[in-house]
């Protein structure tokens, strides 16, 4: 779909081929991809001179690289694809349908199914599969290159007949978080040749791989300093818990879960906030262990639902959101020269003052987006002067109500009462938005709370750290 970056895929292919003396033809159908819709790029290879149409023929494709699971599983996509010849590389990371961010009652389609779709028509035993944007987010600090991730592992699967010196190459000369995508680019490889064990024990000890046969570390890749030391302390946190202590794959997933959301607090606002929410989470996984033994839908629940809470998007986060590292070699991927570039920005503080219209920001305002950024240590104190606003006071007051209702139910933890719990503890995904439309989320958010609990019982606030 769009901004998963199959053009540039594309692109960077077409550039090594003609490096490596091929010919190309090749074909990008982006229809509505500003809008997230599908995104599909053609490529042909010639040995001699190029002939024929640029578009793949039906059962003509050698290698089919899917960034997106449901564009990948699409039938009329798929009819480029044969079982004895097509090898399938596809990312499994699930990326919110249109329909899933309007409306959040739509779930995503059946996983396996679409798996299964996909398999039907390509060589199935050939096939890799791999989660690219989580791996990439691990590997380099950010999202941003799972395609370039995901390529590697074709290229290495043996689907892309080009060489690797090319693809480096055309990468450098597209001239966009070059470092990044490289090293993305040689875990793809690593992953299809060692395998995700052998990964994590290659990652364990580099940062990223020089080659794919001689890890080394380069320090710092994809993440500035911040971003780093917000990673460490973490990974300090959670080894101070009880979850990196689970001996199971449910355990694993939970641990890694907690420590990606925990590094995000720490540089959203503090290690404090993340230790606060790393600590209630650990009492809520070791109460259900407790009461359920290895199940952990409850905890993952308590983890995704107290962070959305927590790290909700205010004045601050969205400068410091502007500011992350690579957000610049994106918009400049996306649109090419954008030194002309406006942020428009309707702060609720500026809203609630009578200002109508939003506010614009370019290039040379960016000072002012570093300082709002560095006040973020203010929110939720009494100089936070955008903590005022009605939404803010209510974001906060909401992290201290679901705290207090996740430590009754945890108290009163039974077999029988588990199904409810989890219910309870999923309850913050309808809130959705902003201002007006986030208010009638809390407002629903509140309606199905006291549908779900019995009548008569009452939250009561017991040992949790609190946050701050």
């Amino acid at each position: 779909v769009g901004g998963t970056g199959v053009v540039t895929v594309s692109q960077v292919l077409a550039t090594a081929a003609l490096l490596d003396g091929l010919d190309v033809l090749g074909l990008d159908q982006i229809g509505l991809s500003q809008k997230g819709g599908p995104v599909v790029s053609h490529l042909r290879f010639f040995a001699g001179e190029a002939s024929g149409a640029n578009l793949i023929g039906a059962g003509d494709a050698d290698c089919y690289l899917g960034l997106d699971l449901l564009v990948a599983a699409d039938p009329k996509n798929l009819t480029r694809a044969d079982p004895e010849r097509t090898l399938a590389v596809v990312s499994t990371s699930k990326l919110p349908t249109g329909d899933m961010v309007a409306h959040i009652d739509e779930t995503y389609p059946d996983f396996d199914g679409l798996l299964a779709t996909i398999d039907g028509a390509t060589r199935a035993g050939a096939n890799i599969r791999l989660d690219a944007d989580r791996m990439a987010d691990a590997l380099c600090g950010t999202a941003m290159p799972a395609n370039v991730l995901a390529l590697g592992a074709a290229y290495q699967a043996g689907g892309i007949p080009v060489s690797a010196a090319a693809i480096e190459r055309a990468i450098e000369l597209n001239g966009v978080a070059v470092k990044a995508n490289i090293a993305a680019f040689r875990w793809g490889r690593v992953y299809v040749r060692e395998g995700a064990d052998g990964l994590v024990s290659l990652a364990g000890v580099a940062s990223v791989p020089t080659s794919p046969d001689q890890p080394e570390a380069v320090p710092g890749l994809g993440l500035d300093g911040a971003g780093a030391r917000a990673k460490a302390t973490a990974r300090s946190l959670m080894q101070e818990s009880g979850l990196a202590q689970v001996n199971s794959e449910a355990g694993a997933a939970l641990a890694e879960l907690v420590e990606r959301r925990a590094a995000d607090l720490v540089d959203y606002q503090s290690a404090a906030l993340a230790s606060a929410y790393v600590d209630f989470v650990d009492a809520a996984s070791a109460r259900e262990r407790e009461v359920m033994g290895d199940r952990t839908d409850l905890a993952e629940a308590v983890a995704r639902y107290l962070y959305k809470l927590t790290a909700y998007k205010d004045e601050y986060e969205v400068a410091r959101l502007h500011l992350r590292p690579g957000v610049r070699d994106a918009m400049h991927d996306a649109v090419g020269d954008f030194a002309g570039y406006r942020i428009l920005l309707h702060p609720p503080v500026l809203r609630a003052l009578g200002l109508k219209r939003k506010i614009r920001m370019g290039p040379f305002q960016q000072p002012a987006l570093g300082l709002l950024k560095a006040m973020r240590r203010l929110r939720g104190t009494p100089l936070d002067l955008f903590g005022y606003a009605k939404v803010r006071r209510i974001e906060r007051e909401l992290i201290t109500e679901y705290r207090t209702l996740m430590e009754a139910e945890l108290d009163a933890l039974t077999p029988e009462r588990y199904e409810r719990a989890v219910k309870l503890a999923q309850l913050p995904d309808v809130i959705r938005g902003y201002e007006d439309v986030k208010l009638a989320g809390v407002a629903r958010f509140h309606e199905e709370m006291r549908a779900i609990r019995s009548p008569g019982t009452r939250p009561v606030a017991l040992t949790s750290k609190p946050a701050g």
